[in-house]
């Protein structure tokens, strides 16, 4: 859907930015590599709001996000651009603050649930048992983990 909305967008000559990453997909038996978007449902525009409308006008918008800080957003998309323009071997992974509730999605400790002990050390989960009082962390890698709602 993300390839359709920046075609449409660009056929409106409303500027715009998928950041897409190579993907093993498999199909059946058959084994497929993909441009996948790097962060699923998001397309960057950049625009008017007079384009904004139009573009959500095409039907496949689920909503437009106003960005204020323009010139921050700018920087981390250009570097993220560049970054994909190396073909850097780029991996998706998880922005977790500090106390929010994870699972471990794949690995040996799949299903293990836990905590953020630390903004700075999303990689390491706390597992704790409240009612002791006690805890214990584990660290992981950052990208075998999902955040719990």
């Amino acid at each position: 859907m993300e390839k359709l909305v920046a075609a449409d967008l660009a056929a409106m000559g409303i500027g715009c930015f998928l950041p897409l990453m190579k993907q093993v997909r498999y199909y059946g038996n058959r084994k497929a590599r993909v441009d996948a978007p790097l962060f699923p449902s998001y397309v960057f525009m950049r625009g008017s709001i007079e384009q904004a409308y139009l573009a959500d006008r095409t039907k496949r918008i689920a909503s437009v996000i106003r960005v204020a800080a323009q010139d921050e957003l700018d920087w981390e998309l250009r570097n993220l651009y560049l970054a994909l323009s190396r073909q850097a071997p780029l991996v998706p992974y998880p922005y977790l603050k500090k106390g929010v509730r994870v699972e471990v999605r794949s690995g040996p400790f799949r299903g293990l649930q836990g905590v953020v002990e630390d903004r700075s050390r999303s990689d390491r989960i706390i597992l704790k048992v409240d009612i002791l009082g006690r805890a214990v962390s584990l660290e992981i890698d950052g990208a075998l983990l999902e955040r719990v709602e």
